[in-house]
């Protein structure tokens, strides 16, 4: 039995939407990185019962840090970004975490840099409070072990292409990194990362989606904890496309998802077809509650997926819009 609600909302579920095509669906995601780095600070000693934990959100992470110290007696001071909706932000008050929203900005890329400006900010006031840095710290890779033992242990497969959101990295770079270190040995795992267009992490910041930077799988800073030698092939996908592929995900499967789950659906999809010996598995990190408004009230707008094909690129600077994928064959950080 469940000690806390926080460990029945960061066990996922294992979906098989057909033979070779798989959902690993969350509730959300962060919960699984951010208790297991709470458990890891205390059981360290770096932090202490009742000390304040820090750190910045565009809204999963928010809600799984405000989840973990309310699991685990801390304190929780988040800088919120402008996605921060009217839900999550009462949920937050009533847990006891405080939320400092950033204004308005119609510039995502500029609203996660002056959130960690914030940041620094408030450590400099306050030098006691601990900065998780979800962005920076691979601490947040800790929690995926069980997750990837239990991946390999229902999905019995091999060779498994994994397919989500790059993001901070914990989630793809973390399962990928337990999945092919087994104890029985390397397993043949390939990693596919998702992107918005605009994303810095692998030299996209050139372009831009005059839609949305979808919040949450891509960086405008650079990010520590991402390890860009996981990842064999990238895909940036627009907001448009990337709502054709929730709506079809919902319309076909019956899976209610957030934005970036239907990116991933989508790239998972065209993996799919082309690599016909290997089983596919998708990551999921959200429900699509917060999406209502802005993707599935607009469903009449999606495009059939037979419809949409990426254009093949060989490098960055290639990149076209609304959807391009990419070879990246496990190579280092591009130069800055």
């Amino acid at each position: 039995m469940d000690q806390h609600i926080a460990e029945a909302i960061g066990r996922p579920d294992l979906i098989r939407l057909d033979d070779r095509l798989v959902c690993l669906r969350f509730e959300t995601m962060k919960v699984v990185s951010a208790l297991a780095a709470v458990r890891h600070l205390l059981d360290t000693g770096v932090v202490r019962r009742g000390d304040t934990l820090l750190d910045s959100s565009s809204g999963i992470y928010a809600y799984a840090l405000a989840l973990a110290c309310h699991r685990h007696g801390m304190r929780c001071h988040i800088i919120g970004s402008t996605t921060v909706d009217h839900t999550l932000r009462t949920q937050l008050a009533v847990l006891g975490a405080t939320l400092e929203r950033m204004e308005p900005c119609d510039d995502l890329k500029l609203d996660q840099k002056r959130r960690v400006a914030r940041v620094h900010e408030i450590l400099a006031d306050h030098p006691e409070y601990h900065w998780m840095r979800q962005y920076h710290d691979d601490i947040h890779y800790l929690g995926y072990r069980a997750i990837a033992d239990r991946v390999r242990e229902e999905t019995g497969t091999d060779p498994l292409t994994v397919v989500g959101g790059v993001g901070s990295g914990a989630s793809t770079g973390a399962l990928t990194r337990y999945l092919r270190t087994p104890d029985d040995g390397p397993a043949d795992v390939e990693l596919v990362g998702v992107q918005p267009y605009g994303s810095l992490t692998f030299g996209a910041q050139h372009t831009s989606d005059p839609d949305i930077i979808i919040a949450g799988i891509g960086s405008s800073i650079p990010f520590g904890n991402v390890s860009h030698a996981l990842y064999d092939t990238l895909h940036w996908i627009s907001f448009d496309s990337a709502l054709s592929g929730a709506v079809d995900l919902l319309r076909r499967h019956a899976v209610f998802a957030g934005l970036s789950t239907g990116a991933a659906y989508l790239a998972a999809r065209h993996e799919r077809e082309r690599t016909p010996g290997r089983t596919v598995l998708f990551i999921a990190p959200d429900t699509g509650h917060r999406y209502v408004d802005t993707v599935y009230a607009r469903h009449h707008e999606a495009a059939p997926l037979n419809h949409l094909t990426p254009q093949e690129v060989s490098d960055p600077t290639e990149l076209t819009l609304p959807w391009s994928r990419m070879p990246w064959n496990r190579r280092p950080a591009p130069a800055p």
